[in-house]
């Protein structure tokens, strides 16, 4: 089964989206198999992967969400061998209005996601910078969220309060729900605060801090705007080397913990065994 990871910042222009294309290319180029699902109107994740707006207007996550398509109707393949999308529009603006009133409105997504995970690798969820209903079905459907942090001062504002929400959701609505970790973004090497507000994240969090650091770069930047991801655009920048370790880091978490959960392999002289049984009460 695919491991189901929300990339959330409620505080736009953190590299939540810059995270969800290039950690999902990354990953892909690793040879996992990848669902991302752009669940964000603004549709940047679509864009930056090379979509075009016509191709995937009347099939969208929108219409997953209203219940009139499955995800395996409306993913789109990309460039990237591997990695599939789930585009949006801005008709997902709309979707959040029209399910207020909706029947088990916060688990639209995990519904929907329920039917490919056994497809994938990883579905990683791409949600808008907000805390509204959106955000709320990407924390229901996911096994865990991954949040981009800036490194600047009032980043740790923001990162309160999404732990905050993540808590109230893992207590009424998805109790499997915990933090993959932290992923430190637009780091300047020349700046004292970002330096500060590495270490006081990394002593704060510990473990929950990811080693890979992004820095600002201006590939990644550019990356987008030629729909690639840095891993197309400029292999060898710093950025596309940072996110690279990424997935590496992320991976062999991931398969560790899922090597510790398999059974232990069948041997030949345990299969054939049979219990020594001694006595009439035996």
């Amino acid at each position: 089964m695919a491991r189901i990871i929300c990339v959330a910042n409620q505080k736009g222009g953190v590299g939540k989206t810059t995270t969800s294309v290039n950690l999902s290319s990354a990953l892909a180029h690793k040879g996992r198999r990848v669902l991302l699902i752009d669940f964000d109107p603004q549709g940047n994740a679509s864009s930056g992967l090379g979509l075009k707006k016509h191709e995937y207007q009347e099939a969208n996550v929108y219409h997953v969400l209203i219940g009139e398509m499955s995800i395996r109707q409306v993913a789109q393949p990309t460039a990237i061998e591997n990695l599939f999308v789930v585009p949006a529009t801005q008709d997902l603006v709309g979707a959040e209005l029209e399910l207020v009133g909706a029947e088990r409105r916060e688990y639209r997504l995990k519904d929907a996601v329920r039917e490919v995970a056994a497809d994938y690798d990883y579905i990683l969820i791409d949600c808008a910078p907000s805390l509204g209903l959106l955000t709320l079905n990407g924390l229901a459907a996911a096994h865990t969220f991954l949040v981009p942090l800036q490194c600047e001062y009032y980043a740790l504002e923001g990162l309160s309060q999404l732990l905050t929400t993540a808590g109230l959701v893992k207590k009424n609505i998805n109790p499997e729900l915990r933090i993959e970790g932290i992923l430190l973004t637009m780091f300047a090497a020349s700046n004292n605060l970002s330096h500060q507000v590495v270490s006081e994240i990394q002593n704060h969090f510990g473990d929950k801090v990811f080693k890979a650091i992004i820095p600002r770069n201006v590939r990644l930047s550019e990356a987008p705007s030629h729909g690639q991801s840095i891993l197309e655009y400029e292999p060898k920048s710093v950025g596309a080397q940072k996110y690279v370790e990424l997935a590496e880091e992320l991976d062999q978490k991931v398969m560790g913990l899922v090597n510790q959960m398999a059974p232990p392999p069948a041997t030949a002289e345990s299969a054939n065994m049979t219990p020594h049984m001694e006595g009439p009460n035996a």
